[in-house]
């Protein structure tokens, strides 16, 4: 039996795929619904400057930032990262209207493609325990649940407080093609 998919959405193919610019900051907030991350997107921008971090974007003319994610190429966790061969992918939405459609698997794409060409051999995530449609997406494109993660972390808001998330998470890894 053979499966017929409908052709992707036109705008798909509009969408540009690139590293974030200090100017997109505020984007990523989208339209405030992720204000509280400010001083974090900061943060993490300063980390790729210092080429610790690399951040993307998926942005569609007219309609501006409709997907991002982040990659730590480092960190104190050399499970998650190490520098060398393990990178961790994290913050990665997409705006609910343009889900479903191939931009997420065309984001990882080219998110592991630039991964390969740095050296990493692997690319590790944590996706929430109460997120399946993320999980399936993961797992069709080649990831594997490695181990649980309790998913307790804090961070700084944009009014100074500190907030504490606890989202517990399955960690998932997935073997990069480095031929």
């Amino acid at each position: 039996m053979t499966i017929t998919l409908p052709p992707p959405p036109t705008w798909l193919h509009q969408v540009i795929i690139r590293n974030v610019t200090q100017a997109d900051l505020i984007a990523l907030e989208w339209e405030g619904e992720f204000q509280h991350f400010r001083r974090m997107y900061a943060d993490i921008f300063e980390h790729a400057r210092k080429g610790t971090s690399v951040l993307w974007l998926a942005e569609l003319p007219e309609k501006g930032v409709i997907g991002q994610v982040f990659i730590q190429l480092n960190s104190n966790r050399p499970e998650l990262a190490d520098g060398v061969l393990r990178a961790y992918l994290y913050g990665f939405r997409i705006k609910p209207a343009y889900r479903g459609c191939g931009l997420g698997t065309q984001m990882m794409h080219i998110v592991e493609k630039d991964l390969v060409k740095r050296g990493f051999h692997y690319v590790t995530l944590n996706v929430g325990r109460d997120n399946p449609d993320a999980r399936r997406l993961y797992e069709r494109l080649g990831y594997t649940v490695i181990a649980a993660e309790p998913g307790i972390w804090s961070y700084i808001d944009d009014r100074g407080e500190r907030r504490d998330v606890n989202e517990p998470a399955w960690r998932m890894q997935k073997q990069l093609r480095t031929t």
